[in-house]
């Protein structure tokens, strides 16, 4: 059973001490300089030009990954603050031994839930579809037979959160640690505790992708044992989650189930109606009628009911948490929290309208196409200017194209696992803006 004392770590990735909540000054708290450092960061900013649901919309009220990870943080720290009041009231001993505050919990899920999408490539969750297929159908399928079958493994099934996991952790020279954040944050981060393979379907929601690559693994043993986590089996690293990811993943579920509908409205493609038709069971205790009927414009009627809903599915997420909260520590809750929330024949019904009228539409469908060229284009470009250098047979060109690498993704290395992924981190690093522009620069007609 994992113990919340060291669930709620407050160790550094790179530290070689030990740090404690007692010693820590209420000014700052660690979970906050987490949050700090992601919103601070390079890879954070990029976010901003970045697609969440309808790709290279210059529609200004459409949201961005980074407005959606700044909405899920926002969820996320109310989630983790009623659960730790209630956490705190149960177990008295974290506050009265080691110094916990609710303030804690609120600021390990935001902080982790900021960081949610920090991994994710260029043109929404297509990207990542995208580098797989560069290594299953296209020039990427040379390399297979140089590779393990768990770091190939990496590349054919390329995963945003385990590229997230490496972008918080990974050193550089002069940089030990990466972001150097707490080891309850990254905890809190890894909604998936596993390596890419075995790949089979199980009935575990945290089995449903992977949270690391091969080049990571030490990292990610270190985070896992610091943590307590329960190990699933002796055969791979398969591990239950920190039970803050639970809340860190409902946080998101909340928002891109409740938020892109309501960009779905916004944008014509959903009909208004169905807005109150579909919301109303979730909003009904909570609805005031004569405020909702004076207000004049579509978009503050969704924006209420919007905002109505999201507060009653945190309500009901924290219920589901708590109710569950043991069998969590156990390894025992194989579901997403809003898998059993009350109110998920609602969520389900809504995400199927936005599967249908916005995930699927003409306008999203050709712009993921586009992505799936760029990204194809710039992986043959870097990879074969990578390995020509490495084998001493480069071309003018390929010294051209290496131009464009930034130098900390310029790695002397005998391996070509580290060659390819380091290209693989930086076209994910792309915003959709700069990876549109240097496919531009490098495409031969």
């Amino acid at each position: 059973m994992m113990k919340w004392e060291k669930l709620l770590s407050l160790k550094k990735h790179g530290d070689t001490f030990v740090r404690h909540r007692l010693d820590e000054s209420e000014t700052r708290i660690g979970f906050e300089v987490d949050y700090d450092r992601i919103i601070f960061s390079s890879a954070f900013r990029s976010l901003q030009d970045k697609t969440q649901v309808i790709p290279l919309s210059k529609t200004d009220f459409v949201h961005t990954r980074l407005t959606h990870s700044l909405e899920v943080s926002v969820v996320g720290r109310s989630l983790g603050r009623n659960v730790g009041e209630k956490l705190l009231s149960k177990y008295s001993y974290l506050a009265q031994e080691y110094g916990y505050t609710v303030n804690d919990f609120g600021a390990i899920v935001a902080a982790a839930a900021l960081a949610h999408d920090i991994g994710n490539p260029p043109f929404g969750h297509s990207g990542e579809k995208a580098i797989g297929d560069f290594f299953v159908n296209g020039k990427g399928q040379q390399f297979k037979k140089h590779l393990s079958a768990l770091e190939w493994q990496d590349f054919v099934d390329f995963e945003g959160n385990a590229n997230g996991f490496t972008v918080l952790t990974k050193s550089r020279p002069g940089v030990v640690g990466g972001l150097r954040i707490s080891y309850a944050t990254l905890g809190a981060f890894m909604k998936y505790p596993k390596e890419s393979l075995p790949k089979k379907p199980t009935l575990d929601i945290s089995d449903k992708k992977y949270g690391f690559f091969q080049g990571d693994k030490a990292a990610f043993i270190d985070v896992v044992d610091e943590l307590g986590l329960i190990s699933k089996d002796k055969k791979s690293l398969r591990y239950h989650r920190h039970p803050l990811a639970y809340l860190v993943e409902a946080a998101d579920d909340i928002c891109y189930t409740i938020i892109d509908f309501e960009d779905g409205i916004n944008l014509g493609w959903i009909p208004e109606e169905h807005a109150l038709e579909f919301l109303i069971k979730i909003v009904e205790r909570s609805i005031n009628r004569d405020t909702y009927s004076q207000l004049t414009s579509k978009e503050d009627r969704v924006s209420y009911l919007r905002a109505l809903a999201i507060g009653s599915l945190i309500q009901d997420v924290t219920r589901v948490f708590i109710e569950n909260e043991e069998s969590i520590l156990k390894g025992e809750f194989p579901h997403a929290l809003t898998d059993k929330c009350a109110y998920i024949a609602q969520m389900k019904d809504i995400i199927n309208i936005s599967v249908n009228n916005v995930y699927q539409s003409k306008e999203v469908v050709e712009k993921e196409i586009i992505g799936y060229k760029v990204i194809h284009s710039l992986l043959d470009s870097f990879t074969t200017a990578v390995n020509n250098h490495y084998h001493h047979d480069e071309t003018h060109y390929d010294t051209l194209v290496l131009k464009l690498l930034p130098e900390k993704y310029h790695l002397e290395t005998d391996s070509l696992y580290e060659r390819l992924m380091s290209v693989c981190h930086f076209v994910s690093m792309l915003t959709d803006g700069k990876a549109l522009e240097l496919y531009h620069s490098l495409k031969v007609e």
